[in-house]
């Protein structure tokens, strides 16, 4: 999957900050990233909210977000290169800094970069992604991999970096995985083409499951 980076214009204000809300859940939907869409927006709303607050209204900044690795990253830019960000401690009674508390909090790692014209603010969420273009870390393509090592086969890369002999020699361990488990039902007297249709449905239903999800995000 294409996970390329993308920035939004934006102006200082409350009513943006559920604009950029919105923004951030369909991309991320699109992305098929559902899983850091609530830690995301959180974190979107707080670094927006700071610029409100601590530069001002009607401030002109720019929300980027892109794939660092295979984290996340959320950057809010903006002009004002004094006014920098705080996290204050979790039991103080200060209102400033609460923010950057909870950013603190939901992201792996934050920090602020100083430009001549601008200063960006930023976090980074892991995403669970085994390289920026890949597949997520779910628990099945890990048990899948974990198998696959046991016949030789290489961790399959993302599409982009297949080559034809990785790909070959993965689909053929693939190819003798299914083969043995074939020959296991029928020495174990089950039907082997009934559990071969039970697992098709069972994919089939996943990969509808998946799709619902990121058509209910892009609403």
């Amino acid at each position: 999957m294409s996970r390329k980076p993308w920035d939004l214009a934006f102006t200082a204000a409350p009513v943006e900050v559920a604009a950029l809300r919105r923004v951030m859940r369909l991309h991320l939907g699109i992305w098929g990233l559902h899983h850091v869409i609530d830690g995301a927006q959180l974190c979107v709303s707080e670094l927006a909210s700071n610029v409100i607050t601590h530069v001002g209204r009607g401030t002109p900044a720019t929300l980027a977000v892109s794939i660092n690795g295979t984290h996340l990253r959320i950057e809010v830019h903006d002009p004002d290169t004094r006014a920098l960000p705080t996290l204050i401690d979790a039991n103080s009674d200060a209102e400033a800094g609460r923010g950057m508390a909870i950013v603190d909090a939901v992201a792996d790692r934050w920090g602020v970069q100083l430009y001549p014209d601008r200063k960006v603010t930023w976090c980074e969420l892991r995403t669970g992604l085994t390289s920026p273009s890949g597949h997520l870390e779910g628990p099945g393509v890990l048990r899948a991999e974990a198998l696959l090592s046991l016949y030789g086969a290489v961790v399959w890369p993302p599409r982009s970096d297949l080559s034809r002999m990785t790909s070959a020699r993965t689909e053929a361990a693939v190819v003798a995985a299914i083969t043995d488990f074939l020959h296991w039902l029928r020495v174990h007297g089950c039907d082997a083409d009934e559990v071969l249709d039970r697992a098709q449905t069972h994919f089939e239903a996943q990969i509808a499951g998946a799709e619902d999800q990121s058509r209910q995000a892009v609403r």
